[in-house]
């Protein structure tokens, strides 16, 4: 991960009409870049969140999406998807089903959420990427409506779940 590594700039519905570096999209310039976000639910209907490492430089040691990560120029989204997958999980067998993308903007930066969901055996040996993730784990839909609101995800998370899931 480097300020100098290059993101598309994108239009509203994904087509690509630049590029800026990950500083550039960072600062408040409000340039809309495209992310791939994964949940990753049981058969029983648990999701599996990842705790963002305290290092992190947007929502240290939050609960967030079980996959997060930004789709580099001239990546597909899907290979983004499975990228970014690989990576953070080391989850490399899995069928994702593509939800609605949609804007999420921040204080310092405006995204195009391209969402996808994927239902993953439990006892997938999941191997997290240490270096930006402190811990992951399986939540219930009542303990996740239990933590809304007490900053205990990020918000991009809470907003995404609830109007996705609840």
């Amino acid at each position: 991960m480097s300020a100098n590594e290059l993101f598309p700039i994108v239009d509203p519905v994904g087509r690509t009409i630049g590029s800026a570096t990950r500083s550039e999209c960072h600062s408040g310039s409000m340039l809309l870049h495209p992310v791939v976000h994964l949940h990753v639910f049981t058969p029983d209907g648990r999701i599996l969140l990842q705790k963002r490492a305290d290092d992190k430089d947007i929502q240290p040691g939050k609960w967030d999406t079980s996959v997060g990560g930004h789709v580099d120029f001239g990546e597909t989204v899907i290979d983004a998807l499975r990228r970014e997958a690989a990576e953070e999980l080391g989850l490399r067998d899995f069928t994702p089903r593509r939800l609605e993308p949609y804007v999420f903007q921040s204080d310092v930066e405006r995204e195009l959420v391209n969402p996808f969901v994927a239902v993953v055996d439990p006892e997938y040996p999941f191997e997290f990427q240490k270096e930006e993730i402190s811990r992951i784990d399986f939540w219930s839909r009542d303990q996740i409506k239990e933590a809304i609101g007490k900053s205990i995800f990020t918000p991009n998370f809470e907003k995404e779940y609830t109007a996705l899931f609840l």
